[in-house]
């Protein structure tokens, strides 16, 4: 391919909660930049990634969930993903291989016919289901909407992912690089921070804590012998959460500040000290003010 034909644009990735959007996208750029969690509606930010090739640039936009908003938070999250869809060149719709197309899929797919922006269909998850049963689901699901391309896929495995990085640039236009060739994602170091603390409180609470828990870094210093000092703090609406997040002893939060300072010191690539601290902030998820702290509004 010559210099002339350089591609690049802006992709949306989009789908019902927890079809693995996240995961998908850590795959695709060949680094953790989104946390990842089996519970729906983790991903709370629009998350800019760059997959840079020597023939094109892939500009990636992952996005919150769509569903069925509860609260402003729910409302902003569903906001954002939806208005991606006539900002961008190409639109990566995650469907679920092993689940059935159902109304939220339904929905998006409706949403995007009116963007008018073109489609990619991506089957995630497609090492949960027989080889045989795939083409008779492709074949449905063609008949749903003129996608560009239909291409299953595992993000776990990273099965036929090369294939689906081929479509997606197939799709842009010719186009310059719109960002350093080592740029491979635009999120602040201190919202990534509090993202990788927010992944580790959802994996080791569970079910026990709902998504009422927000975190913000307060703190990053620099420290003589190459330590970073982070301090930071964990919002969370009842009281009773906050007994379950420091748990018996401290030593639920001492897990959490452990899991998340090893990745925290991976990512940066200095020794890290990470001071934590939880705070009850009831029904911040319905304050406007707070959600302009958190970084879910814009100022």
């Amino acid at each position: 391919m010559t210099e002339k034909e350089h591609r690049s644009g802006f992709v949306s990735i989009v789908g019902r909660p927890n079809v693995g959007k996240s995961t998908l996208l850590n795959r695709l750029v060949g680094r953790k930049v989104a946390i990842v969690s089996d519970r729906p509606q983790t991903t709370r930010h629009r998350i800019l990634s760059v997959l840079t090739l020597p023939e094109a640039q892939i500009v990636f936009l992952d996005t919150p969930g769509i569903h069925k908003p509860r609260h402003q938070l729910g409302e902003y999250m569903v906001k954002v993903a939806l208005g991606t869809l006539r900002e961008v060149d190409l639109i990566l719709f995650l469907v679920e291989a092993h689940a059935a197309f159902g109304a939220g899929d339904g929905f998006i797919l409706e949403r995007i016919k009116e963007a008018g922006t073109p489609a990619i269909l991506c089957i995630n998850k497609a090492d949960l289901v027989p080889r045989k049963s795939l083409l008779p689901l492709i074949d449905d699901l063609q008949h749903k909407h003129d996608f560009r391309a239909i291409v299953p896929v595992s993000a776990l495995t990273g099965e036929n992912t090369d294939r689906l990085v081929e479509a997606v640039v197939a799709e842009l236009p010719p186009g310059p690089r719109y960002y350093p060739a080592e740029t491979v994602t635009d999120q602040p170091e201190q919202l990534v921070i509090a993202e990788l603390i927010r992944e580790k409180i959802l994996q080791l609470t569970r079910e026990e804590v709902p998504h009422g828990v927000a975190v913000v870094v307060e703190e990053m210093v620099p420290r003589p012998r190459d330590l970073l000092y982070i301090r930071a703090v964990v919002y969370t609406e009842r009281e009773s959460h906050k007994g379950i997040l420091v748990g018996q002893g401290g030593q639920m939060l001492k897990k959490i500040g452990r899991l998340a300072r090893e990745e925290i010191e991976a990512l940066f690539g200095s020794r890290v000290y990470l001071d934590l601290w939880v705070k009850v902030r009831p029904h911040w998820r319905r304050e406007e003010a707070f959600l302009r702290r958190f970084g879910y509004l814009p100022e």
